[in-house]
């Protein structure tokens, strides 16, 4: 059986990621190719968001020394984590699909093959109004994540653009096309 591939979904705060990559979790897990982990953050479970493990700092820093993450990074203030058992989940021929920081993109990149980055982008005003809707940052955080420019994407990474600027089902429908193109 062929090696899965990682999805590494990146892009602006207010892009619309955890729409999209929970409308394909509904539409793809079922049939078994596609596997969607929870990150692990250290963000209370109930404060809106993607569906996520909601860890403690000790209880991160902890798992992180024990080895229980494929890969971690800090943003936001927050720690965030992917769970271990990614490795395993694509030498089963399973594809993965995680949201990301940009940041960590390279490093993924150069120790999994096939890595395939899923850049979703909206209009900065779409952005903005998304932000304000899940009002999980104060107006003064909102601004800045508006006008944060991301790190540019590293060369050698395969990248699919997903413009997610109009309804909900218009932007899983792209999305799940980025990511069944290699199923073809």
């Amino acid at each position: 059986m062929a090696r899965g591939t990682l999805f590494l979904v990146v892009g602006p705060s207010g892009a619309g990621k955890d729409t999209l990559i929970a409308g394909a979790r509904a539409a793809l897990e079922p049939g078994g190719r596609h596997v969607f982990p929870r990150r692990a953050i250290t963000r209370p479970e109930k404060s809106g968001g993607e569906d996520h493990e909601a860890v403690s700092p000790e209880g991160f820093a902890a798992r992180a020394a024990e080895g229980g993450f494929f890969v971690t990074w800090r943003a936001h203030g927050l720690a965030y984590g992917l769970p271990g058992c990614i490795p395993a989940t694509l030498e089963s021929g399973r594809h993965v699909v995680v949201n990301v920081s940009r940041a960590i993109l390279g490093e993924v990149a150069e120790r999994v093959s096939p890595t395939v980055a899923i850049e979703v982008t909206a209009p900065p005003e779409v952005r903005a109004r998304r932000l304000a809707d899940r009002a999980r940052e104060d107006e003064a955080d909102a601004a800045r994540r508006l006008v944060r420019e991301g790190a540019p994407l590293p060369d050698g990474v395969a990248v699919r653009r997903v413009v997610n600027d109009g309804t909900p089902e218009d932007g899983v429908a792209r999305f799940i096309d980025a990511l069944t193109e290699t199923d073809a």
